[in-house]
């Protein structure tokens, strides 16, 4: 069951592009390396194992489905009506519901760990910081943390270069890091940074830059005729045609006030 609630109509609405992408996002994102959860239990001084846990903005349940196999009790918040649908079909066995952080449909003081898996900047900080202090108990987390494109990796930052010409040079596909985001305030904050790689097809490298919301609000023929250059261009870096992605997640932890329960 997916509850509706009114509060899901106010997300930005390029926020909600992804529910037209629902499958292609599923399939093409990457997901988290098991140190990134390492990460954020030692910076919530808690283990994930038995945590009442809110993962918002939760998309299809790439992060959802990471925090249930640590053993956290994991409730899925998600404004996007195709992307709840999509989540609720992985993960049929967790709760989903419709909102989003700058008025979450939750019980105050009732989760030991709340995260955002690459959807904080989707926020107000200014409604969602203070939303997150009052869903958490004393003493619980809130951890933010995003998959950035490492440009450090030569084809990585060439591809990052056309991305950025083709969309402006505020926007890309790759992501920025968190600093360059707005975290709530009244928090102190722990980061650390986790690097990783996954092997994958150029046809999925591709659909995961294509489920990107500036793309999926580009229109389709101009996304169409940009992936199919880069498709060229992959063809003559990997022409085995697989493409070995690099990553760092930036995490920012922070604890709420009093002590954990």
């Amino acid at each position: 069951m997916l509850p509706a609630d009114p509060d899901a109509s106010a997300t930005p609405p390029r926020a909600l592009s992804f529910d037209r992408a629902a499958a292609q996002y599923a399939a093409a994102r990457p997901g988290y390396p098991p140190a990134l959860f390492d990460a954020v239990e030692e910076l919530a001084h808690r283990p994930l194992h038995g945590a009442r846990t809110v993962d918002i903005g939760a998309g299809t349940g790439i992060s959802t489905r990471l925090l249930h196999e640590r053993g956290a009790r994991v409730i899925a918040v998600e404004p996007g009506a195709g992307m709840a649908a999509e989540l609720h079909r992985s993960l049929p066995h967790l709760p989903v519901v419709r909102g989003d952080g700058n008025h979450l449909p939750l019980a105050t003081a009732s989760a030991d760990l709340i995260t955002y898996a690459q959807s904080w900047h989707w926020t107000d900080p200014a409604l969602a910081g203070p939303e997150a202090l009052r869903v958490l108990r004393p003493g619980g987390a809130l951890a933010l943390w995003w998959n950035v494109a490492d440009h450090s990796v030569p084809w990585i930052a060439g591809q990052d270069a056309r991305l950025r010409r083709f969309f402006g040079a505020d926007d890309s596909a790759h992501g920025s890091p968190v600093r360059s985001r707005d975290l709530p305030s009244g928090l102190d904050f722990a980061y650390r940074r986790v690097s990783w790689t996954r092997r994958v097809s150029v046809d999925t490298h591709l659909a995961n830059l294509g489920s990107h919301s500036a793309f999926l609000v580009l229109g389709e023929e101009p996304a169409r005729r940009f992936l199919a250059e880069e498709r060229d261009r992959l063809a003559e870096l990997f022409p085995d045609g697989t493409v070995e992605e690099s990553y760092t997640v930036d995490l920012d932890v922070a604890v709420s006030p009093g002590p954990a329960s």
